[in-house]
């Protein structure tokens, strides 16, 4: 008998505990009327002032921009001799 009230009770706080949640996952599905969503970002522009054109070398490179366009955009360029990410560490892109 003590099983079964036992058993009865547990049923009974888990039901109040369902009861509990989906009350609470409704109040927070709905957007307070005085919510405003944050304007989009602007999308990415895969425009670039660049383009790959062959150049592989930190000397054939004007500017650190262009070395770092280069390094993650073109294949085969041979400008991260360390492989650190930072490409023409001694002509364009000091630290």
């Amino acid at each position: 008998m003590r099983r079964i009230v036992i058993v009865v009770i547990l049923g009974l706080l888990g039901w109040q505990g369902y009861q509990y949640y989906q009350a609470r996952t409704a109040k927070g599905a709905a957007l307070p009327d005085s919510f405003t969503a944050p304007a989009p970002a602007a999308p990415f522009s895969a425009v670039s002032q660049y383009k790959c054109d062959g150049r592989i070398h930190c000397s054939q490179m004007t500017s650190c921009e262009e070395a770092t366009y280069f390094l993650r955009n073109c294949p085969g360029v041979k400008m991260d001799g360390n492989n650190d990410g930072v490409p023409c560490e001694q002509q364009w892109c000091r630290r």
